[in-house]
């Protein structure tokens, strides 16, 4: 049984048809640790890759295809003999997260032609994939799933029970409402395809070396210079850490730590003997989240594992293993799983189990893969904590990485898996070993819009937390941050309302509606503390003259003013989207988004001149962050400071330091982020709990109350504000956002991206960012937008949705997109221009079902207004979360 296990999993007979191979690999492949090396280590390369799993080869492959040469590929083991080796070798595209579901895509046309391309066998067979649902929830988000799916070209359908029965005669379906059909997803060989990968890169000419382990990368100043093996140094000028669930000793184990936070779980499956009547190989695989399981056919059997509610984490301490052997059975832990397995399929009963596979799979905190490149070591990237779903992003995610290294960016925005989405907090061994017991139950929990993580709370915390906790706060994170969604008014019997599960309607809207209220007719507080902030300053012109190019906008303006900008890339595309206030002369105060404080930091090391006489600083957490929004606001602030605050005394877009009660050193801004008047208070964290309690009992008689994000999420929404993250990227630019009037084309520097966007304003943009009403849609009982629906223009797929909210001024779902103008004969993009977004008739798909709505290029406001000052259209563009 052992023996067979084995072949299926890890079937290494390929080499025999691959001369150039054996000469590079020992010609038999001994247990033995101290086997000869056929070959020396070259004493430098290119790149490094260290890893021979499916990523590392993968991003071999890929490399070697792009044309570069001069690589090397270390592996401590033997090939494909870690996680990959015991992959279920399960192929699906049906992922809810648009840049996962584009890599399982990639994956599964790639493995379909590898064996042609290699003459390695990979076992590819398109048997598809039928998804159940056991509740209405389930097959909604199994119909969003459907939807995205369908838009990208892939087939699928959403199935009743009894076509799910035809499809695959041995499920009982007594308790399902429908399932989801993928035709062409697939089963591989996960080893086989590794190992298939490598032998097309080993052609290419890259050099593999097993049984060859990295003990460190060494760094000097900032940028990988080699790797320390047990068999002699490499120089490089990249290195890929590829480790699987090793990456984060790998990461650690240099005199400057690379952070991956990962941290591997068991992971079960069994496999049986074959039915009396073997399985078809070409059934489908099923996949029954509710019960927590996945089945395939093999070899006339099954193989059938889960992802059970109470995993074990294991390798806390960091125990190493060369080559992972499988752990040890634990049959009451797979209970649960074997419970769910027959009651889906009852036939199996009688059936003889041959083994229980137990092997370790790598997960993340936030059950995305890690990609892209250190911030704080150049030339050293990372793939890895794939969340077991390693053979279904191996193929696309190698070749995104591939990407990055020889282009400097990969070709899509990957930014939810990006390594810079993280900081070092987040890896805390203890963080990660209580993160990834939730996680591993989360890859099969129902996910609805807008839940949160439960462990790995209360990290990072504003001086106001257990104030505004003791005033009904209710807390999502964000960067280990926590921030309010929203405030249970008092006596409120919605204990549970943290836990409200739906895609309808949610519990919160009267409370998140009472609170855009009152930013509009009085005044609200929110508590924003949890945005990034640096100070930038210089001894003469430096800070100007770097941020200047830098920028898109000019910072050249006086003191005291506050500029909303972009900081782009070469392709015009944002990086980052802040605003700066110029402090004095040669001192400027940034603030941008809360998760950019990773990814910005970096990217201003890499771009800022190596100066002296150039300081930047992180002072996150230096300042607590109160935005005051409403009518109100100003007489609350002049009461408190003693200070005219009307716009002839402190015009839209400044900032001054002011004295709030008794604290002194307040950066008062002119700003609300939400198109709103009012101004954002950044307090010294000692005056913190002083200056909130003064705001509060100052603001009593004008009917002051908290405010969470959500309402602020509504305000921004309604006014056309763009969040970076969600509605802007790196391969978004101002010009197809309406923000033309950021950037200063004719400031007199050519700063980064400046030739991407003047050839922009020439030729047009081939997409552009468009506000649409609901019109057709009932709040209280029809299934809500949230981001990601496909827009359809006159019937045909344009786009999809960034972000939407309901707004409480226009009583209508508002929801923000791009709409892209596609030849219908070619597929062929064409420029977007304003009477094609004007002419349309528009329709968003939400689950399947189409809504109509109205299109707009500006915000509705607007409409009503005749002519505005030229700082309330800045203003109105602006906006990030």
């Amino acid at each position: 049984a052992a023996s067979m296990f084995l072949r299926l999993l890890s079937d290494i007979q390929w080499r025999a048809g691959h001369p150039k191979w054996r000469r590079m690999t020992s010609s038999q492949r001994s247990t033995s640790t101290t086997e000869p090396h056929p070959l020396s280590l070259p004493a430098q390369a290119q790149v490094v890759i260290c890893g021979g799993g499916i990523t590392g080869t993968s991003v071999a492959y890929h490399l070697s295809k792009m044309g570069w040469k001069d690589i090397v590929l270390l592996e401590q083991g033997r090939l494909a003999a870690g996680t990959t080796r015991f992959c279920a070798g399960i192929v699906s595209t049906a992922r809810p997260v648009s840049i996962e579901l584009k890599m399982a895509h990639y994956s599964n046309k790639l493995y379909q032609r590898l064996e042609q391309e290699t003459g390695v066998q990979t076992g590819y067979m398109k048997t598809g994939s039928i998804s159940l649902a056991q509740t209405q929830d389930r097959l909604i988000s199994l119909k969003r799933i459907a939807s995205s799916l369908n838009v990208m070209g892939i087939p699928c359908e959403i199935i009743s029970p009894k076509k799910a029965l035809q499809l695959h005669p041995l499920i009982n379906i007594h308790d399902l409402v429908g399932a989801m059909y993928v035709p062409e997803d697939a089963l591989v060989s996960s080893a086989n395809v590794s190992l298939a990968l490598a032998t097309a890169a080993s052609r290419n000419g890259v050099q593999i070396h097993e049984r060859t382990s990295v003990s460190h990368v060494t760094i000097q100043k900032g940028q990988v210079t080699g790797v320390e093996t047990d068999r002699g140094r490499i120089q490089c000028e990249y290195f890929v850490n590829c480790a699987g669930q090793w990456a984060y000793e790998l990461g650690h184990s240099g005199e400057e730590p690379v952070h991956i936070p990962l941290h591997a779980c068991e992971h079960f499956y069994l496999l049986t003997h074959p039915l009396k009547e073997p399985l078809s190989s070409s059934l489908p695989t099923i996949v029954d989240p509710d019960g927590r399981i996945y089945i395939r056919n093999w070899q006339g059997g099954i193989l059938s594992g889960g992802f059970e509610k109470n995993p074990k984490p294991l390798f806390t301490e960091g125990r190493n293993q060369l080559e992972i052997q499988n752990l040890q059975e634990d049959w009451d832990h797979f209970g649960p799983l074997l419970s769910a397995l027959l009651r889906r399929m009852p036939g199996l009963e009688a059936l003889q189990i041959m083994q229980l596979v137990n092997c370790p799979e790598s997960f993340t905190p936030d059950m995305r893969c890690i990609m892209g490149e250190s911030p704080t070591a150049r030339g050293y990237f990372v793939l890895a904590g794939m969340n077991s779903a390693g053979i279904s992003y191996g193929g696309g995610a190698g070749k995104y990485l591939a990407e990055w290294i020889v282009n400097g960016y990969p070709s899509e925005n990957v930014w939810p898996l990006d390594l810079k989405r993280f900081g070092t907090l987040q890896s805390s061994r203890t963080f990660l070993r209580h993160r990834v017991m939730e996680v591993m139950p989360l890859m099969c929990d129902l996910k609805v819009p807008r839940w949160d993580f439960q462990t790995g709370r209360q990290l990072r915390t504003s001086p106001l937390y257990d104030r505004l906790d003791a005033q009904g706060a209710r807390w999502m994170e964000k960067h280990g941050f926590e921030r309010v969604k929203y405030f249970v008014p008092p006596g409120s019997d919605l204990l549970d309302l943290g836990h409200s599960k739906t895609f309808y309607k949610p519990d919160w809207f009267d409370i998140v509606g009472s609170e855009v209220k009152c930013c509009k007719e009085a005044v609200c507080v929110i508590d924003m503390s949890s945005f990034t902030k640096f100070e930038i300053s210089s001894t003469g012109n430096q800070a100007l003259e770097s941020l200047q190019y830098l920028f898109s906008n000019d910072l050249d303006v006086p003191v005291g003013h506050v500029v909303h900008t972009g900081m782009l890339n070469e392709k015009g595309g944002y990086e980052n989207d802040c605003s700066i206030a110029r402090l004095s002369k040669r001192s400027f105060f940034m603030i941008s988004p809360t998760d950019q404080q990773v990814h910005c930091w970096a990217w201003l090391k890499d771009h800022l001149p190596d100066d002296s006489n150039l300081v930047m600083e992180d002072v996150t957490w230096k300042y607590t962050a109160l935005n005051l929004i409403g009518p109100r606001a100003v007489d609350v602030l002049s009461e408190l400071s003693y200070a005219p605050m009307t716009a002839e005394h402190f015009p839209s877009l400044f900032c001054k330091e002011m004295s709030v009660g008794y604290a002194n050193g307040i950066r008062v801004m002119s700003i609300t982020h939400t198109g709103e008047p009012g101004f954002v208070l950044y307090i010294p964290i000692e005056y913190a709990l002083h200056v909130y309690n003064e705001v509060m009992n100052m603001g009593q008689k004008y009917g002051i109350r908290n405010a969470g994000y959500y309402a602020l999420r509504s305000l921004r929404i309604e006014k056309f504000f763009a969040f970076w993250g969600q509605d802007l990227d790196a391969f978004t630019t101002p010009m197809e956002c309406g923000r033309e009037f950021q950037v200063k084309l004719d400031k007199g520097i050519p700063f980064l991206g400046h030739e991407a966007l003047w050839q922009q304003k020439q030729n047009g943009v081939y997409k552009r960012f468009t506000m649409f009403i609901l019109e057709d849609h009932d709040t209280d009982m029809d299934l809500w937008p949230w981001w990601g629906e496909p827009i359809f223009r006159n019937g045909r797929y344009v786009g999809k949705t960034t972000s939407s909210a309901y707004s409480y001024t226009l009583e209508r779902h508002v929801c923000l997109g791009f709409v892209h103008h596609f030849d219908e004969k070619t597929g062929e993009e064409l420029v977007v221009t304003t009477d094609f977004i004007n002419q349309g008739e528009y329709e968003i798909d939400i689950a399947g079902q189409r809504f109509q709505a109205k299109a707009k290029l500006y915000p509705f406001s607007s409409l009503f207004t005749q002519r505005r000052r030229k700082d309330e259209v800045e203003l109105s563009g602006y906006q990030r979360e």
